[in-house]
């Protein structure tokens, strides 16, 4: 059955979407159902605010992403923004702009997706909007979270001599993402009836469909007492993010291709495409995975930390920022992880030469 968005319109859409929501964090004052919703967070607290906008066709591909991994894989981004700055998401704001090809049913999917993310990791829902939309589906995610007063983890204190660790392991994402668009590839191309063969590599699909946020690893660095110097999380791939951290903390770096921490799956898949592993593990990007520098001091507190690969060390910054290769050659590091903006300006400028020609 199929239920046109039309016939409940904007409010009792979000009614449908929204009933049983309940609250459950003290700083949430009211949620859903005003002109604005009501937070109070204590005085020893500091907010965090992050967001993030999700458009079809640049973002995701609804070929291949059902729309209850989109849901939370929507949410789960946010949260890992907020972790990134050694914090707790505690509510968070959907908004979502819809075509007229998207029913109730497809819309609640979504929904339930956020939901569930919010669900796994204690988060309510307290707001949010919803409009029509010419151009596919548009998802913005607004997330709200604390952190204790002195605690935030910025990407600007970098320090010489610290070292550089990364959570999990890097590429996995990419390589799921890069088997998706093979099977969609191979699907246009013949019989619409032959099914793609995702054996063996459900745990590529996993990390690019349903990604987790890595609150495990800030709860690890707590209790073992470590406070990172600086922190981002993995989105845009490695190469480009502790870039960031260079930049803003004016430090150089180290890292080693041995040291990279990288699935066995991914490996695999990098082979099968032709494609060089540590590139991808490099600038895949999608990992949200957490890269952060700590004090050399905390070196075997770290290394003690399940789930914590440490990679290299924060240099002078006259020395720039480098990767040692498995044979000892350095080279530069570059940022050549995911640009959306980059992507359309080079669309605009492939326009403009046909244009010229």
């Amino acid at each position: 059955m199929r239920t046109e968005i039309a016939t409940l319109g904007e409010f009792g859409l979000i009614r449908h979407l929204t009933k049983g929501l309940e609250n459950h964090h003290p700083s949430t004052r009211y949620g859903i159902g005003d002109d604005a919703a009501v937070l109070s967070f204590p005085a020893e607290k500091e907010v965090l605010i992050t967001t993030d906008l999700l458009l079809e066709g640049v973002h995701f591909d609804l070929t291949y992403v059902p729309l209850k991994h989109l849901g939370y894989k929507s949410a789960v981004v946010n949260f890992s923004d907020i972790y990134a700055m050694n914090g707790t998401p505690k509510q968070i704001t959907v908004s979502l702009g819809i075509s007229k090809r998207f029913s109730v049913e497809e819309m609640k999917a979504l929904y339930a997706g956020i939901r569930l993310a919010c669900e796994e990791y204690n988060v309510d829902i307290v707001g949010g909007d919803t409009t029509s939309s010419y151009t596919g589906l548009t998802i913005s995610i607004t997330c709200i979270g604390e952190v204790e007063k002195g605690k935030a983890v910025y990407r600007n204190g970098a320090k010489e001599t610290d070292l550089i660790c990364v959570s999990g392991d890097l590429g996995a994402a990419y390589m799921g993402l890069q088997l998706l668009e093979r099977e969609k590839s191979v699907l246009n191309g013949i019989d619409k009836e032959i099914q793609p063969d995702f054996a063996g590599k459900e745990y590529l699909l996993e990390r690019q469909l349903k990604p987790e946020a890595r609150r495990d690893i800030i709860q690890k660095l707590a209790e073992a007492g470590v406070q990172p110097t600086a922190m981002m999380d993995i989105s845009d791939g490695l190469s480009s993010e502790l870039l960031h951290i260079c930049t803003q903390s004016n430090m150089g770096c180290r890292i080693y291709e041995e040291h990279l921490p990288i699935d066995f799956q991914t490996a695999v898949m990098a082979e099968e495409l032709n494609m060089n592993v540590s590139t991808c593990a490099l600038n895949g990007g999608e990992d949200y995975e957490l890269l952060f520098t700590v004090p050399i001091a905390d070196h075997e507190k770290v290394s003690e930390i399940e789930g914590i690969r440490l990679i290299g060390h924060i240099t002078k910054p006259e020395l720039g920022c480098a990767l040692i290769s498995r044979d000892g050659q350095e080279f530069e590091l570059k940022a050549q992880g995911w640009n959306p903006l980059q992507e359309q300006t080079d669309k605009s400028e492939e326009e403009k030469t046909e244009t010229d020609l």
